[in-house]
């Protein structure tokens, strides 16, 4: 594991660790962080006298992606033909293609749909506010692994993933806030057909709606 990676995921194990809070997330972190009152994620902390009010930039950093603990061995549980087992290099191309959808969502949605401006995470400035995102406990019902042998894959959900990202002042690298949420694909009620296509498209939906969320909490505090 990475220094990167340790770094990212350490504040997620302790905002996991049991609380005074009824679904285990705690009330204040041990960075400082107070949760807050969120309708729309899971868990929201926040920065006491921090606002999103001066933002009108916004820097993303390269999303770090994690899939669900033994996701690997558990997908290849059973399956016999090694075509039809996920490798190392498998789930690489997943999380480098799922990183890169992050970032085409989140630049369409904050720039061309919310009018802010997106810039390179090296932009210092105090308008500009830094995202560092990670998707965790990423669980792919049936990845496409383009085998030789084709067979399609049949499922109720394409998956779910978890949103991790941490907001910090562009000028001063403050952390200022904090959101954890995990959302899970539509289940249409039927087994529908899996395949890359349809797995972006129910992925590119989940970051969607985290977009739109970031830039109406912007929105809000203008």
């Amino acid at each position: 594991m990475t220094l990167r990676t340790l770094t990212l995921l350490l504040p997620l194990l302790l905002l996991s660790a049991p609380g005074s809070a009824k679904d285990g997330f705690p009330d204040v972190t041990d960075d400082g962080l107070v949760r807050i009152e969120a309708k729309h994620v899971e868990a929201a902390y926040w920065r006491e006298g921090a606002s999103l009010a001066p933002y009108q930039r916004v820097a993303i950093m390269d999303c770090f992606v994690a899939f669900r603990k033994n996701w690997q061995r558990d997908f290849n549980s059973g399956r016999r033909e090694l075509s039809q087992r996920v490798s190392a290099d498998d789930m690489d191309k997943i999380r480098k293609a799922l990183a890169a959808e992050f970032q085409k969502v989140f630049d369409r949605e904050l720039g061309e749909r919310g009018g802010y401006q997106v810039v390179s995470p090296d932009t210092l400035g105090e308008d500009v506010l830094l995202l560092r995102p990670a998707i965790v406990n990423l669980d792919v019902a049936a990845p496409d692994l383009q085998s030789a042998t084709h067979q399609r894959s049949y499922v109720a959900s394409a998956g779910s993933m978890t949103l991790y990202m941490e907001l910090y002042d562009g000028a001063t690298h403050d952390l200022i806030g904090r959101v954890v949420d995990s959302r899970s694909a539509m289940d249409p009620g039927h087994f529908q057909y899996a395949n890359q296509v349809t797995n972006r498209a129910e992925a590119d939906k989940i970051l969607r709606r985290w977009a739109q969320m970031l830039v109406d909490a912007l929105n809000e505090a203008k």
